[in-house]
């Protein structure tokens, strides 16, 4: 797994930009100049941690662990990042509780149907949905989906995945269109990210660490920030 030099962002004009941003950030005499280097102002992403509640999503083939709950841990990670790098983060979830009623009958349809009204209700730019996959075999790799004819999705999920092919090993060697509810049901662009398969020994060992849990947030951070240069 390649390291991923955590102060240099291939683009040029990000990096000037959040250089400028450091420093103004600590003159306080100019506060509204270092706004207008934030991207703060201008977009709001949504970061979905897949299932929840009783909905606990795959299980680690070796230890065992719910997929619910390390897509919440990403998440998290993935929040404090984006919001270091300016971006107003709304979450679905920052608990292990799924979002359906306690009262739904289909709990399971309720649970998305609230993930829908939260974007909806929240002036969203872009969708990121984090999960973890899992199959009969030894398949592995990092991969992004995006919605069917959705161009301003696959972009992003594009510069998403550029990343993760340079910084980690046997990641997908594309995206991929996904009937997921969450890509289809919202009209900004959404993307979800499968981190890697707990069906895989190997990998599920590297998602349930702290340091590939961050190569995987910092490159999902990277894609974004091509995304709107």
């Amino acid at each position: 797994m390649k390291k991923i030099n955590y102060i240099v962002i291939n683009k040029k004009s990000i990096l000037i930009g959040l250089i400028l941003f450091l420093i103004l950030a600590c003159v306080p005499l100019i506060p509204s100049l270092a706004t207008a280097i934030s991207p703060k102002a201008q977009y709001t992403v949504v970061i979905d941690a897949g299932h929840g509640g009783i909905d606990g999503g795959s299980v680690g083939i070796s230890t065992g662990v719910i997929e619910s709950e390390l897509n919440l841990d990403y998440a998290l990670t993935l929040r404090d990042l984006m919001q270091e790098f300016g971006f107003d983060v709304i979450m679905t979830r920052t608990t292990s509780g799924g979002l359906y009623s306690p009262f739904a009958t289909n709990k399971k349809k309720d649970d998305m149907q609230k993930r829908k009204e939260l974007i909806e209700n929240a002036n969203t730019d872009f969708v990121i949905s984090l999960h973890m996959n899992s199959f009969n075999g030894n398949a592995r790799g990092a991969q992004v989906f995006y919605g069917e004819s959705d161009e301003p999705s696959k972009t992003l999920a594009d510069n998403i995945q550029k990343y993760f092919i340079k910084y980690l090993n046997q990641a997908r060697k594309a995206t991929s269109v996904g009937d997921y509810y969450v890509l289809n049901a919202v009209k900004c662009p959404s993307v979800l990210v499968e981190c890697g398969y707990l069906s895989n020994a190997d990998e599920e060992a590297l998602l349930i660490s702290e340091e590939y849990k961050k190569e995987v947030c910092y490159s999902i951070l990277l894609g974004v920030l091509e995304y709107f240069d």
